[in-house]
């Protein structure tokens, strides 16, 4: 998530400026960098009301039995640093998904704080030290951490040079890519708390989990395969994107049994401004949101007077596929349950997908129960 959420603030300023040169306004650089900020941290807090049909459970699942940290142990950070854990007690882990590994290793107690985008219940209490590429190096310190956990897109250098200046270990795990990563993350996270077994055991249960749902959709022919476009969304600050071969959602997207409209059309960066004749070359069957975005557009119907979205055959049949935003690409312990809703929400909709999300919206699930946020 950091890693999408890096990406998409280096976006959204270049839609910002584009807008700028656009319209003849004026504005500083200043609130240019907020308002990526702003959005870069509203990639982690997906809640909303679209969160009601999403069925990703808002707990983690902690292993069956809590493993006891065997330290000190020395492990290599992915900046090539040695690092040593003498003891880990009181741990931070600077994202969501790194809290969500912790967590389901067992070892939650032991998080005295969180970063914006832990939003899953056990979590929800911890002081936030780290909001979007945002960490405070006095707030972390302040908590006197045994150790801090952090991705290689981790920032501003500054403070966590700061933190390891104060003789804090601070480990780097290679920010999330896909699904390939699921593995070597809890891993990594799991060697640094001195429970290696744990660690093993989480990666069998969670790849186990995928393959189960990847299971479910291997006989759907390659000319059967939906084609389905990521879009990024903040209607609050008019920002629209789809996404492109380094998206993030590409292995996502392929794991569910559909192809990556984007990246099949072309888009060779990560994220590029929404256009008409985009949509209209990706030809998407379904579109992918994040909840939280979907909300700021107003939900389906604004989606879909996005210009160029109501073209295409996925706005044409209001076919949404809608997961958290805290969730939707950690790739962590709860990926199978992501992609286990984007699979239901894919092939159990039949275009009407879209219609249910908004009686969602209103407190309604599609079946009739009722839904509103968790």
């Amino acid at each position: 998530m950091r890693r999408l959420r890096n990406r998409l603030a280096g976006a959204l300023l270049s839609v910002l400026a584009l807008t700028l040169t656009a319209t003849g306004c004026g504005g500083s650089s200043g609130a240019a960098s907020d308002a990526a900020s702003d959005a870069a941290s509203d990639a982690g807090t997906g809640s909303g009301a679209a969160a009601g049909r999403d069925p990703v459970a808002d707990r983690v699942e902690p292993l069956a039995k809590t493993p006891e940290p065997k330290l000190p142990v020395t492990v290599r950070s992915a900046d090539g640093e040695e690092v040593t854990v003498e003891r880990a007690e009181r741990v931070v882990p600077l994202s969501g998904s790194l809290s969500e590994i912790v967590f389901t290793l067992g070892l939650g107690d032991r998080v005295v704080a969180r970063d914006v985008t832990a939003t899953f219940e056990q979590a929800a209490r911890l002081p936030v030290v780290t909001r979007g590429h945002d960490v405070s190096a006095e707030s972390v310190l302040s908590l006197r951490p045994d150790l801090v956990i952090a991705e290689t897109t981790t920032g501003p250098e500054e403070a966590v040079g700061q933190i390891r200046a104060a003789g804090v270990p601070v480990l780097f795990v290679e920010a999330a890519r896909g699904l390939q990563d699921v593995g070597p993350r809890i891993q990594a996270v799991a060697d640094a708390l001195g429970v290696p077994a744990a660690g093993r055991e989480l990666t069998q249960r969670s790849e186990d989990r995928i393959t189960a749902v990847r299971a479910d959709v291997e006989d759907v022919s390659p000319g059967d395969r939906p084609r389905v476009a990521f879009l990024y969304l903040r209607g609050s600050a008019s920002v629209y994107l789809i996404g492109g071969e380094d998206s993030g959602a590409g292995s996502l997207i392929e794991a569910a049994g559909a192809v990556d409209a984007g990246a099949a059309s072309g888009l060779e960066k990560d994220f590029t401004a929404i256009t008409s004749e985009a949509l209209v070359k990706a030809a998407p069957d379904a579109i992918l949101v994040m909840s939280k975005g979907l909300e700021s557009v107003g939900g389906v119907d604004g989606l879909v007077q996005i210009p160029g979205v109501a073209q295409t055959p996925a706005g044409m049949d209001r076919r949404i596929v809608s997961v958290e935003d805290g969730v939707l690409l950690n790739y962590g312990p709860r990926t199978d349950q992501v992609l286990k809703s984007v699979v239901a929400q894919l092939y159990g909709g039949n275009g009407e997908r879209g219609e249910r999300g908004e009686r969602g919206e209103r407190g309604e699930r599609g079946d009739g129960s009722e839904g509103g946020d968790r």
